[in-house]
Parts: structure tokens; C-alpha cells; sequence
């Protein structure tokens, strides 16, 4: 499963990391790469950047001049960027390209991390277990993190300026299930929006 994320604010971009820190002198920047492998990130280029938390803030294109994977990271240069106090500039910037720049994927069990967003999970039994937050990545392998419906309703609330209500407080219940195909995971219908778990809703 490809390890990219959708940016909620603009959906013709795709995040794939961001910029960390600065190496050496020479304006090469560290960046904590999703994809994977992790050096995978280099492959596309332009880059669009623009500063972490600020959702609202507009994209700049950049192109990658050079980059390799370095030890347990990734380090690049952009194209006139060439010391290190213009990369210091770039600390803190997230990572995306557009959506068409992605390579089409080949397997049949083959899922992009955004791809699987706010699908609904049901388990064998038919119980609504709720929507797909977000994903985890653990080393071992990716985990799902499932939340009610009700919940992601009232985030959007909160995102709009409500407050929370004392029923989703609640009601609120978070779901850990490992990605595991033909284990907990029996069958992933993007087309229907629906993730079918093979999983007991007490857990």
C-alpha cells in the first residue's frame, strides 16, 4: 500500500512528506519522506511546498536540482537553493505533487493511503464499525484507525468554529485494525466506498 496522503483543502494535491531540517553548507535540506521506500520521493519533481499548518496558504512549485536517500533519511537540493541560509527557509514545509503525477498502480491489492479515507468499515457481521480516519504506519504493518461517523461530523463542527457536543464525547471510540489482507481485512470496494473487516466491534 503506497503511503501518500490526500491534502483535504486541495484535491489535486497529494502530500508526500516534508522538510525537516538543512545538511551541510551547500543548501541540501532533510526531508521525512511517506513514500515508500522512503527515497522514492525524489522521483517526481516539481514539488509543490508550502508552509506546515497553514492550510489555507497557496502552493509554490520547486524543482528537485539533486537528492539520495542518506543514512535514515532523505536529503535533496531545489534548484537555486544553494547555501544554508536560503534551505533554512524551506524548514517546516510540507511536500505534495498533483494528483496526475502519480504512477498508475499495477497489483489488484494495490491502495494509495488517500485513496482509502472516509471509507465506511463493516465487519462480517454487518456491523458499522465507522469511517477511516487516518492510517499508521508501525513497522510491522499499516493499521487503519477507524472512527464513528458522528465523530468526523462533529470534527467538521469544530472545524467550522461549533463546540463539541457531550453526546460525541460520548459516544466517540477509535478503532486500531491492522492492515492485514485475507486476515482483518477481507475485501476493499473503493467504487462502493466500503472496507469489509473481519473484526469483533468490542475491540
Amino acid at each position: 500500500m503506497r503511503r501518500f496522503q490526500q491534502d483535504d483543502n486541495a484535491s489535486d494535491k497529494v502530500i508526500l512528506g516534508r522538510i525537516t531540517g538543512v545538511y551541510g553548507v551547500q543548501g541540501w535540506l532533510k526531508v521525512f519522506s511517506y513514500t515508500d521506500p522512503m527515497e522514492s520521493i525524489i522521483d517526481y519533481s516539481p514539488w509543490y511546498i508550502r508552509a506546515e499548518n497553514r492550510k489555507k496558504a497557496p502552493w509554490t512549485e520547486v524543482k528537485l536540482a539533486a537528492g539520495k536517500r542518506h543514512a535514515k533519511t532523505v536529503i535533496v537540493r531545489l534548484e537555486d537553493c544553494n547555501d544554508r541560509d536560503q534551505a533554512m527557509a524551506y524548514i517546516g514545509s510540507e511536500i505534495a505533487i498533483e494528483q496526475q503525477q502519480l504512477e498508475a498502480l499495477q497489483g489488484k491489492d494495490e491502495y494509495y493511503w488517500r485513496d482509502l479515507f472516509g471509507l465506511r468499515v463493516v465487519n462480517l457481521q454487518g456491523v458499522e464499525l465507522g469511517v477511516v480516519k487516518t492510517l499508521m504506519e508501525t513497522g510491522v504493518n499499516d493499521v487503519l484507525v477507524v472512527v464513528s461517523e458522528k465523530e468526523v461530523a462533529e470534527k467538521e463542527r469544530e472545524e467550522i468554529g461549533g463546540a463539541e457536543t457531550e453526546d460525541a464525547k460520548a459516544d466517540y471510540r477509535e478503532r486500531l485494525i491492522p492492515w492485514t489482507l485475507d486476515n482483518a481485512i477481507i475485501a476493499v470496494d473503493i467504487e462502493q466506498g466500503v472496507i469489509t473487516v473481519d473484526w469483533d466491534p468490542d475491540f
